[in-house]
């Protein structure tokens, strides 16, 4: 496989391993970049735009990144909080009065970002035209009620997580998150990154699908346990229920889709915006200041949830909006935060060594977390640093 691109010297690793995905694990087309620093180091893409395709991926191809999303929303709300137009221990209720309906007084808008809110499925699913007005998935999740008590315990909100973060932004700047994300943030930096892709930008994006690759082997291979695969079997879980949140599930290569905004499922990317969205949460980066403030950054990774998720039924660890290194999601270190996108992205930063990662791909495998294509690259990149 012919890689395109550029790494910094000691960042040789991340090549081989990228080049690998491609021999040994099914890979289609995908682009890695890394920033050291604020400076980048790794620039890598190879393979077709499409999945189904011959047109060559190019430098600049983004792609949509699923619940890699969460982690740019989140940090939305966090600079809300971090210019005080947003207190999260307020419940969010005192933003959004029409929330507060059937038990819901007690949710907090640091509950929305943790996982605790209670709420990760929907009694009655949306429809795909119904997910796509951004006013009728803010309603549902008013009108649902909370499957525990709300603070009490945590459980993947794989999508309704989106409508709340999104109202609650719009109730506080009358705008949603992602025309806020795009005049605050992406747009002033530059970033390929969108939420609610503009018709401009849609020729860059390559259609998505599903990927069977060879399974890993030695210590990339992860075997779901028998509950797991029982709870995302059984349509009564609280498993099946959260990702069916939408029902029959978008086209995610829908011209549509793309140009809505779902704060948790469907931001498009290339992985350098990704890993440079990171890169200025964490620190400067070439022309622009640093984000988030050092408490704002502890905010993101200090733990707020963690054991056993009652949607994912492993174990999981989230801060504020954010999900922390461990064995679900893997990350360069203890004090790495970010977010994966079911079956392929990831995007994460590691204060401690000033490092900033992103990944894209247009093949989608079975893993909800730890991908291991994306596991791959991680370890690459602690190889260089000598870890």
């Amino acid at each position: 496989m012919d890689v395109n691109g550029t790494v910094a010297e000691g960042f040789e690793p991340v090549r081989e391993a990228f080049a690998a995905n491609f021999e040994t694990l099914g890979e289609r087309g995908a682009s890695v970049a890394v920033y050291r620093d604020g400076q980048q180091v790794v620039d890598l893409w190879a393979g077709t735009k499409d999945i189904d395709g011959t047109t060559p991926w190019e430098h600049g191809t983004a792609q949509v990144v699923r619940s890699a999303t969460k982690g740019t929303a989140a940090a939305v709300l966090l600079l809300l909080h971090q210019r005080g137009q947003v207190d999260l221990d307020a419940p969010v209720g005192h933003y959004w009065p029409e929330f507060k309906a059937r038990g819901k007084e007690r949710v907090l808008v640091r509950h929305v970002l943790n996982h605790r809110a209670g709420l990760p499925v929907l009694d009655h699913p949306l429809t795909p035209e119904q997910a796509l007005d951004p006013l009728r998935g803010p309603a549902a999740v008013a009108a649902q009620a909370p499957v525990w008590e709300p603070g009490t315990d945590h459980g993947y909100h794989a999508l309704t997580y989106g409508w709340m973060l999104d109202e609650l932004v719009r109730r506080v700047t009358g705008q949603g998150a992602g025309e806020w994300l795009a005049a605050q943030i992406t747009g002033p930096l530059g970033l390929d990154l969108w939420l609610g892709l503009p018709d401009s930008e849609a020729h860059r994006v390559g259609r998505a699908g599903r990927v069977e690759g060879p399974e890993p082997t030695g210590g990339l291979r992860v075997r779901p346990k028998r509950w797991v695969t029982e709870a995302y079997e059984n349509p009564a879980s609280l498993t099946r229920r959260a990702f069916a949140a939408i029902t029959p599930f978008p086209d995610q290569n829908d011209p549509a889709y793309r140009a809505a905004a779902l704060p948790a499922t469907n931001a498009i990317a290339t992985a350098d915006g990704l890993a440079r969205f990171y890169a200025t949460l964490i620190g400067d980066t070439a022309g622009a200041s640093r984000l988030f403030t050092p408490e704002t950054v502890e905010l993101a990774r200090a733990e707020e949830s963690a054991g056993p998720d009652r949607v994912l039924v492993v174990g999981t660890r989230f801060g504020l909006g954010y999900m922390l290194h461990g064995s679900a999601s893997p990350f360069l270190a203890p004090g790495s935060f970010g977010h994966p996108g079911r079956g392929g992205a990831l995007g994460f930063a590691d204060p401690e060594s000033e490092i900033a990662f992103g990944y894209v791909t247009n093949g989608f495998r079975k893993t909800v977390t730890a991908d291991p294509r994306a596991q791959r690259l991680v370890r690459a990149v602690r190889q260089s640093l000598g870890r």
